[in-house]
């Protein structure tokens, strides 16, 4: 053969491996190509002139097919080799045109043959084949043999001679020819890569392709192109995508009780997985945690799309955004659809038919959208709104699977919205309770000016039972109260409004600090054993009960569990009051005992519950330090005591805490010694003309000689009792600020009782007179003895005088 044909296309020819030799009539060999000396290993010369029986290994039987010369005209014969070795070879006689005595015979060996049979064949079957796609390409990563066809991926045909770019995007084909190329240079194949293959021809379309690719070598071992085998995966890939999305739908969707948030979250999950824009509708009534209509109802009338997501891209204007408010738009027939829980899908065709005013379209449907799928947010029968889905770039419309993805997705995102409004139907009513249980925030009393700041926690905590009071006593005396329930939600918050209607009850007996707590503590007993067994443990509070002497300055207090209070001295020091700490209430079993403190005017006392620690600027273990500096620092710039509380516990609203906050911040005050004077008397019946003198006379030195007859009224029959009842000695004090305060003290303890005489009886008016004088009247106790106080206004007790001179 020629050299000239042993090259095609830069490759070595197969069939330079057959050898040529040209016979007589009689089976002399004339001519011999050198391929068939090689295979004999011989030389042309040794082998021309001889006749071929002579390398024939064994001489064929006479046959049918055997020529003259006895050589066979086709078929594998064993040939005799110089080395007297034999080959088994591929042998085919054909006569010449116009040459009828001479014979050309083909000889190649047989195992090669035998390749090119095989190889032909498994080529043809891989060809012939319509579930895998074959492509050959030569070194120049041409296409020289291929079966892929329009319809084997729903896309243009591979072409023999085309070059990949021409049928897919031309980043794509880059890519995969790079790949080849290094398959072709190294030798190495890759087996079933994943590749994403964009159309160059249909925008958006896409292919998830498995291929494997192998080096192609010629008879000598060179490299000659690349076999590529591809799978087309874009189902199996659609599902596995689908099966991702429903894991991290189930991941990300309902992680807060916060409905907003959740909407979102359910935006951001569809986005781009499923479609290009989403928009989240939810009913006004759910974002206050009301109930939203009965499924059997229909959709929501009045929607706020509350989450949305675009990707990448800004939200399309004109399209309703997050915190507008619309009507759903849609007719029976698909509102019934969605009654059912089935996801809804329309093309652009359809949308414009729904929505027939331009308006609405320009609002509800965004530019390019040619599709739209809707599912209905759906929750023990309720239902809660709708979330929407539009394709802009993704060239597919929803497909029954797709639109049974949304549905199932947003049946679990429904479920999270749910509890969240249920949260907040629950936070709101427990933030109304709280709300109506707290006192006032801010107070302003002879004694004491107060500030109390309350902050629920976050994080699906919600209101708690943290609470602050500033409960007026008589004689001026203020009672301050900080507290922490255990536990959240509506029962901590009932469980504080009793507490505090408790304490308060009990502050009115006018008891220590460490009475006061000892009676809260039988509460919290027996409030206990009103619940189940098991969730006793999450029955208690903490609790710092103070009392505040605006006359003394001394302020007595008992702690249950409570952190110390932090006090700002009127010349900027600070120090936290060593309070004897006594254990929870609830614990039971370990006494409390009460402290009892001075504190200067203009003093800044500072009471709080433990979650102000867990606020930003604080931590557990230096908390206590940076309470006191910050304090320090705030009270020095004249701030009013709420606007120290708030610089304190800081702006909340982009970090509120992970607990209940609470804090009561009061500045003292000393009823000046101008305004308070007192005696002590023996318990003689003289004593009583002595007190009213007293009296009359310190009246008239404050300009109080319009109070002097009632006043004298009070004193003569409490001293009186207390001589009479109770001995001696026998104390009077009277303090004046906005009322005038009346104080009779005595040893003994026997409660004092108000009753209404008969006309014929002859005493049991004293205390009825004493109600009738003042504006109101109590008595406390101390470790030894009993005080009776008594308030007047400072004007306007002549409209009570009038009815005493009625009495029988």
């Amino acid at each position: 053969m020629d050299q000239a044909n042993s090259d095609r296309c830069g490759q070595r020819s197969p069939l330079l491996a057959v050898g040529a030799a040209v016979l007589d009539r009689e089976g002399m060999v004339i001519r011999c190509s050198s391929t068939a000396a090689d295979l004999l290993g011989r030389s042309p010369e040794d082998i021309c002139g001889r006749p071929v029986q002579d390398f024939l290994a064994e001489t064929p039987s006479t046959s049918p097919g055997t020529r003259k010369g006895q050589l066979p005209t086709e078929g594998i014969v064993p040939l005799r080799l110089r080395s007297g070795a034999t080959i088994d070879a591929d042998l085919q006689v054909l006569a010449l045109d116009g040459s009828p005595d001479e014979y050309v015979v083909m000889v190649a060996p047989a195992d090669t043959t035998d390749d090119w049979e095989i190889g032909g064949a498994f080529l043809r079957a891989l060809l012939a084949q319509d579930q895998m796609g074959i492509a050959i390409h030569d070194a120049n990563m041409n296409v020289v043999r291929t079966n892929i066809r329009p319809e084997m991926f729903e896309g243009p045909p591979l072409i023999t001679g085309v070059r990949l770019k021409d049928v897919i995007s031309t980043e794509d084909a880059e890519m995969i020819e790079l790949l080849l190329h290094q398959v072709m240079e190294t030798g190495v194949p890759f087996i079933r890569k994943r590749l994403e293959i964009h159309s160059s021809t249909v925008a958006g379309y896409q292919w998830d392709l498995s291929a494997s690719a192998f080096r192609l070598q010629d008879m000598n071992g060179t490299p000659s192109g690349i076999a590529v085998t591809v799978n087309d995966t874009t189902a199996q890939q659609r599902i596995r995508r689908q099966m991702d999305l429903q894991h991290e739908a189930a991941l990300r969707i309902g992680s807060s009780l916060d409905v907003v948030r959740t909407a979102q979250e359910l935006a951001d999950v569809l986005v781009p997985e499923l479609g290009d824009i989403t928009a989240v509708d939810i009913s006004d009534s759910v974002l206050v945690g009301d109930e939203p209509l009965n499924i059997i109802e229909g959709l929501p009338p009045h929607l706020v799309r509350v989450g949305a997501s675009s990707g990448s891209q800004d939200w399309p204007p004109g399209l309703t955004g997050p915190g507008e408010s619309l009507t759903q738009p849609f007719d029976t027939t698909h509102i019934r659809q969605l009654q059912l829980g089935q996801a809804l899908a329309l093309d652009r065709e359809a949308m414009l038919k729904v929505l027939s005013s331009p308006h609405l379209v320009e609002h509800l449907i965004p530019v390019g959208a040619h599709s739209m799928a809707i599912a209905p947010l759906l929750a023990r029968g309720r239902m809660l709104g709708t979330v929407s889905v539009w394709r802009t770039e993704q060239p597919e419309p929803f497909d029954m699977a797709e639109r049974t993805l949304l549905t199932e997705i947003a049946s679990r995102a429904a479920l999270g919205v749910d509890n969240a409004r249920r949260y907040t139907r629950e936070h709101r009513a427990a933030a109304a309770l709280q709300e109506r249980l707290l006192p006032r925030a801010e107070t302003d009393t002879a004694g004491l000016e107060t500030a109390g700041i309350y902050h629920a926690a976050s994080g699906g905590a919600g209101i708690s039972g943290d609470w602050f009071d500033a409960i007026p006593l008589p004689s001026l005396r203020v009672a301050l109260v900080i507290g922490d329930v255990f536990g959240h939600g509506l029962s901590a918050t009932a469980t504080m409004g009793r507490l505090r209607t408790a304490i308060q009850t009990f502050a009115d007996l006018e008891l220590d600090p460490a009475e006061v707590l000892t009676h809260v503590e039988d509460l919290v007993q027996r409030l206990a054993a009103e619940i189940p067994y098991e969730q006793r443990d999450v029955v208690g509070a903490t609790c710092l009960y103070a009392v505040y002497d605006p006359i003394t300055g001394k302020c007595t207090m008992a702690s249950a569990g409570q952190p110390p209070p932090v006090v700002i001295g009127p010349d900027g020091t600070a120090r936290d009051i060593e309070v004897s700490p006594g254990p929870p209430l609830g614990v039971g079993g370990v006494p409390f005992e009460s402290t009892t403190v001075a504190l200067e005017a203009g003093s800044v006392l500072t009471l709080y519950t433990d979650g102000l620690f867990e606020l930003e600027g604080f931590d557990a273990v230096h908390g206590m330090n940076q309470l006191r500096n910050r304090l320090t620092v705030l009270t020095r710039t004249g701030r009013s005591l709420a606007a120290i509380g708030r610089e304190l516990i800081g702006d909340l609203t982009d970090r509120p805490p992970s607990d209940d906050v609470a804090l009561l911040l009061a500045r003292t005050r000393i009823i000046s010694e101008e305004n308070t004077v007192s005696w002590q008397f023996p318990a003689e019946p003289a004593s009583v003309a002595d007190a009213r003198e007293s009296v009359t006379r310190q009246l008239e030195l404050w300009g109080l000689d319009e109070l002097a007859l009632s006043t004298e009224l009070v004193v003569s029959e409490l001293v009186t009792n207390a001589i009479r009842y109770a001995g001696g000695p026998v104390g009077l004090r009277l303090i004046r600020e906005n009322v005038l305060i009346c104080e009779v003290a005595d040893p003994s303890n026997t409660q004092p009782r108000l009753l209404r005489a008969a006309p014929t009886d002859e005493g049991g008016r004293g205390l009825f007179i004493v109600a009738k004088c003042t504006s109101r009247w109590g008595s406390r106790y101390g470790q030894r003895g009993k005080t009776i106080w008594t308030e007047q206004p400072l004007d306007g007790l002549h409209d009570q005088m009038a009815p005493l001179f009625d009495i029988a």
